[in-house]
């Protein structure tokens, strides 16, 4: 549990910075460069990620039980999984589906953090999905007053066409049906679907 605890610190850590503390992310990009920011983030980043799957793979040896969801809440799962792609792939494809969620990437963030709370009740799936959607309400929150107050929230949106919107509902499902018929599967060893 301890590598699952260190490495959300770092992975959430680093990825909210932006939300404790704007100006001072604005002044270690100014000084270490944009690129210099960059490494170092994605060092932190892999880092906390790497700690996290060996913390949650180890966890899920000898789970701590908190509460066992009935078993009609893993279709309910599934179906909050259903715009996740989706909404990954408007994050990058700029149309319709990205002005109307704001910022995609947190709303699929949120769907699969409370996805898996849902269906799955032990102590490092509250420590993984818990945390990962306290992050994102807490990063979406901060978006919104950066944004008031007129600061960098991030790039621009391009102008976009609806084909973007097609190809982000097309690919997302694509996604969809290979991870809930195969993937997860195969790198979990849980199938959404049983079998």
């Amino acid at each position: 549990m301890t590598w699952l605890i260190v490495g959300l610190v770092l992975f959430l850590g680093v990825h909210s910075v932006s939300i404790a503390a704007p100006a001072a992310r604005d002044r270690w990009a100014a000084s270490m460069g944009q690129n210099g920011w960059k490494g170092l983030y994605s060092l932190v980043s892999l880092a906390g990620l790497v700690l996290i799957v060996i913390g949650y793979g180890a966890a899920r040896e000898a789970p701590v039980i908190l509460y066992t969801p009935p078993a009609g809440l893993r279709h309910l799962a599934a179906l909050l999984m259903l715009p996740v792609f989706i909404l990954l792939f408007a994050a990058y494809l700029p149309g319709r589906i990205q002005r109307a969620a704001k910022h995609p990437m947190l709303a699929a963030v949120k769907f699969w953090a409370l996805a898996h709370l849902l269906a799955n009740g032990s102590l490092a799936d509250v420590l993984l999905f818990g945390g990962f959607l306290a992050w994102a309400v807490a990063d979406r929150i901060s978006v919104k007053r950066r944004a008031a107050a007129g600061m960098r929230v991030g790039p621009p949106s391009k102008l976009s066409g609806p084909d973007r919107d097609l190809w982000s509902v097309a690919g997302g499902l694509l996604v969809y049906g290979v991870f809930a018929g195969w993937a997860h599967g195969a790198l979990f060893g849980v199938r959404p679907f049983g079998g």
